[in-house]
């Protein structure tokens, strides 16, 4: 007795998006056009978790963390082992303080702040490979990764509408 084929449904027929829909006004890219957008995101940013796992690496991160910000936001606090280096600061002190063969991921205050994605153009220009971290320092503290102060360490609860609450795999 041979065994019943299998035959899916047939799809529906694409629909024409309406005019008035609030996502498909425009439609979505096709497929390979989508994956080398994504495939180009990636390329230019890191997320926090990752930065984090990084700098947990049997033989160093193979990064160099670098916090764009003020010498008075970094004393508020900033991720342990980072470089401090401001924007501004970049074209005349990056050769003292960063190895070129070394990528570069900078970072600055949160998601509503474009001072990392400055730093990462100034180093770029300087012909240093870079990432700019997403969420910043908000998302590192949020998130519950330790951070260092003017008066010493510190860590939050992690913000269980940034991070996975017992658990440090969120699934992404």
């Amino acid at each position: 007795m041979t065994s019943p084929t299998l035959v899916p449904p047939p799809l529906p027929a694409p629909r024409a998006a309406p005019s008035d829909h609030p996502v498909l006004r425009v439609p979505p890219a096709p497929p390979a056009i989508a994956a080398a957008y994504f495939a180009a995101s990636l390329a230019f940013h890191a997320d926090v978790s990752d930065v984090a796992a990084a700098l947990t690496l049997d033989g160093g991160p193979g990064i160099t963390v670098l916090d764009s910000r003020s010498a008075a936001s970094w004393d508020q606090g900033h991720i342990p082992g980072a470089v401090h280096l401001p924007t501004a600061l970049i074209p005349e002190q990056a050769a003292r303080l960063l190895d070129p063969a070394v990528p570069v991921v900078t970072y600055c205050w949160g998601p509503a702040c474009n001072g990392a994605t400055k730093a990462a153009l100034a180093l770029a220009e300087l012909g240093y490979q870079v990432k700019e971290m997403l969420g910043g320092f908000e998302y590192w503290a949020r998130e519950g990764f330790a951070f260092e102060t003017w008066q010493g360490g510190e860590r939050h609860d992690p913000d269980p509408l940034t991070a996975p609450v017992g658990d440090e795999n969120c699934g992404c």
